[in-house]
C-alpha cells in the first residue's frame, strides 16, 4: 500500500508513536510518504530517522514568515514556480470564502506545496484530529486523494475541542473514512462528539519491547531509591506534583533520588519550586534525552512517577508511552486516575493510582513501595507482561495494516462490523 501521513513537526523526539508506526509500515513492505513542517531543533533525532533514512521520505511544508507582508511575497513566488504543477489546486487554495483565515493568512496555500503532483495514496493518515481536518481539506481540494483516516491521540480531542468548539470535528466525522482512538477513554469522547461508533476503534500506541529489557527491581541498602518522571514540563504532565510527594516523601527517606526528564515552559517554574522546598540535592531537571539515554536512566531507577493531570486548558493524556517502557522494564509505575492512564496501570497489581493533583496521595503510595521493597519485583513482572500483551508494537502494527486494508476494500456503500466484531478483526 501506498500510504501519506501527515503530520504537524517531524521528527519530533517526543512522538516516538508516530515514528513506530511509520517504521512498522515500511518494514512490513508498504510506500510511507510523511507531510509536516520542519522542527526549529533538529540536533537530537531518534535512530530510527536515520535507519530508515525518513527525512527522505518527508515532504516538508515551506517555511511561513511571520510578516504577512513577507509571507504574501513569498506565496507570490510560491504561486509562480507551482502554478504549472497543478492549477486547480494552487487556486483553491486562495478561496478565501470557504476556508477563510485558513486562506487568508495563506497557510493553506504553503501547506499544499509539497503536495503539488503527489501521489494516488491508497490510505491518508492524519495523525490528531487537526491533521485529519487538514487531510479532509487537502482532499477536498484534489492535492491529494486515498482513504482518509483520522487518529485522536489526546490534546485534539481535549484542549483541542475546548478551544475550538465542539463542531470543530463535525464535517471530518462526515467525509473522514475511519477513526482511531489510542484508548477507550477517548473513542468515548469521539462518539460523544458525534462520531460514528461503528467507524472508530481503539488502536493502543506500541513501543518495541525488545528494545526495553526487563530487570527486577531490588534496593541497594547502600545507595539511594531513585525516583524518574519522563515527560514535557507542561502543566498536563502534572510534574509539579510529582516534585511536592517527593518534598514530602523526603521528610521520612532522605535517601531519594528524583529525576526529571524532558523541557518545556515550566523548567524555570520548577527549578524555583525545587528551591522554595529545599530538596536542590535530591530532584535533578535533566532536560530532553534520546531514547537510548532515557532506558540508561530507567536501567538506573526503581520507582516511576506519572503524574498527569487535566491541564487548566482541558489538556489531556493517553497512557503515555514513557510509562509503558518504564513498565516494560520492570519499574513499579504510580500513575494517576486521569484521561487513558487506568487502562494501562493495574491499580494495586503493577502499581498504584492516585488521584489528579493530589502530591499527598502520591508520596503515600511512594512510601508505600519504599518501605516494601518485597513487592518490586512481582509488580515489576505483572507490568511487563501486561504491556508485551496490549501495547506490543508489532501486533499493533500489524492491526493497522488490517484496519488500512478493511478500509481500502470498503465501498462507500459497504457497512462496517460492529465494533465489538471489528476489533476482533484487527
Amino acid at each position: 500500500m501506498k500510504i501519506a501521513f501527515i503530520v504537524g513537526e517531524f521528527p519530533v523526539l517526543s512522538e516516538t508513536f508516530i515514528l513506530n508506526q511509520i517504521t512498522g509500515l515500511i518494514s512490513r513492505g508498504h510506500e510511507v510518504h510523511i507531510y509536516g513542517s520542519r522542527p526549529e531543533d533538529m540536533s537530537k533525532m531518534h535512530p530510527d530517522v536515520e535507519r530508515y533514512q525518513l527525512l527522505k521520505r518527508t515532504y516538508y511544508v515551506p517555511s511561513i514568515l511571520t510578516n504577512y507582508l513577507g509571507r504574501v511575497l513569498k506565496g507570490l513566488g510560491l504561486i509562480v514556480t507551482n502554478l504549472h504543477k497543478s492549477p486547480l489546486v494552487v487556486l483553491r487554495s486562495l478561496n478565501f470564502f470557504k476556508y477563510g483565515k485558513y486562506a487568508i493568512s495563506l497557510r493553506l496555500l504553503y501547506s499544499v506545496i509539497p503536495l503539488l503532483q503527489s501521489e494516488q495514496y491508497d490510505i491518508i493518515h492524519g495523525q490528531f484530529g487537526m491533521h485529519g481536518i487538514e487531510g479532509q481539506i487537502f482532499r477536498d481540494l484534489g492535492a491529494i486523494k486515498g482513504k482518509l483516516v483520522t487518529s485522536f491521540r489526546g490534546y485534539d480531542i481535549s484542549y483541542y475541542v475546548q478551544e475550538h468548539g465542539e463542531d470543530i470535528y463535525n464535517e471530518l466525522f462526515v467525509k473522514g473514512d475511519f477513526f482511531l482512538a489510542n484508548c477507550e477513554f477517548f473513542r468515548q469522547k469521539a462518539i460523544k462528539l458525534g462520531c460514528d461508533r461503528n467507524k472508530i476503534v481503539v488502536l493502543r500506541s506500541g513501543i518495541d519491547c525488545s528494545r526495553f529489557q526487563f530487570k527486577a527491581r531490588v534496593p541497594n541498602p547502600n545507595d539511594k531509591i531513585r525516583i524518574v518522571t519522563v515527560g514535557r514540563l507542561v502543566e498536563k504532565k502534572g510534574i509539579e506534583y510529582g516534585i511536592r510527594a517527593i518534598a514530602k516523601v523526603a521528610n521520612v527517606h532522605p535517601n531519594i533520588e528524583y529525576n526529571v526528564i524532558g523541557d518545556g515552559y515550566l523548567k524555570e517554574e520548577f527549578y524555583l519550586l525545587i528551591e522554595e522546598l529545599r530538596i536542590t540535592d535530591k530532584v535533578k531537571l535533566l532536560g530532553w534525552k534520546n531514547q537510548q539515554e532515557i532506558i540508561d536512566i530507567l536501567d538506573n531507577s526503581h520507582l516511576f512517577i506519572a503524574p498527569s493531570v487535566t491541564a487548566q486548558n482541558g489538556n489531556q493524556d493517553a497512557p503515555v508511552n514513557t510509562l509503558k517502557e518504564a513498565m516494560a522494564m520492570g519499574l513499579p509505575v504510580i500513575g494517576t486516575l486521569h484521561g487513558g492512564i487506568p487502562e494501562l496501570i493495574q491499580d494495586n497489581v503493577s502499581g498504584f493510582l492516585a488521584p489528579e493533583r493530589d502530591a499527598d496521595a502520591i508520596a503515600e503510595k511512594l512510601i508505600y513501595l519504599i518501605e516494601n521493597p518485597n513487592i518490586w519485583e512481582q509488580m515489576g513482572r505483572v507490568g511487563r507482561a501486561y504491556v508485551e500483551q496490549n501495547y506490543d508494537m508489532n501486533q499493533l502494527n500489524d492491526k493497522l495494516v488490517n484496519i488500512y486494508q478493511l478500509v481500502c476494500d470498503r465501498t462507500n456503500s459497504d457497512k462496517l462490523p460492529e465494533p465489538r466484531l471489528l476489533q476482533e478483526v484487527v
